[in-house]
């Protein structure tokens, strides 16, 4: 197959694993502090997400694929907040075991690497282009 339509492929299928692992990062981020409903109910769990690599037979090329989406298994962090309608009878809390910091991080490398997918797309479009307008100028 045409390795410029490889690298279209490679570089969509890798879009697609980012585009979802920054929706992982934002349900992550947006329930960083999402405790349980009742005393000692446990809070929200981090999600992470696993790539893998897939052989596509009809181009030869290996696309992203996403493997699993499964919950860290990272303790929670306990806060005492005796008020609180989820704090046990010692009145701890349970945190979820999300690190704000962490899923920062994480965004601003999914972001790069979507970035340098939709760039890779951009300049194999434009050698298409440039290969059609050579084909018109014979």
């Amino acid at each position: 197959m045409d390795p410029l339509i490889s690298s279209l492929k490679v570089a969509a299928s890798g879009l697609g694993a980012q585009s979802e692992r920054l929706r992982i990062v934002s349900e992550n981020l947006a329930n960083a502090q999402s405790t349980g409903n009742t005393p000692g109910a446990d809070p929200f769990q981090r999600k992470t997400i696993t790539f893998t690599a897939e052989l596509d037979r009809a181009s030869g090329a290996h696309m992203v694929e996403i493997s699993a989406i499964s919950p860290d298994r990272t303790p929670f962090v306990t806060e005492y907040q005796p008020g609180h309608e989820a704090a046990d009878e010692l009145g701890f809390v349970k945190m979820p075991n999300v690190n704000v910091l962490v899923e920062m991080a994480d965004m601003r490398e999914a972001n790069r690497s979507y970035e340098a997918n939709l760039q890779t797309i951009k300049q194999a479009r434009e050698l298409i282009s440039m290969t059609i307008e050579l084909m018109r100028g014979q």
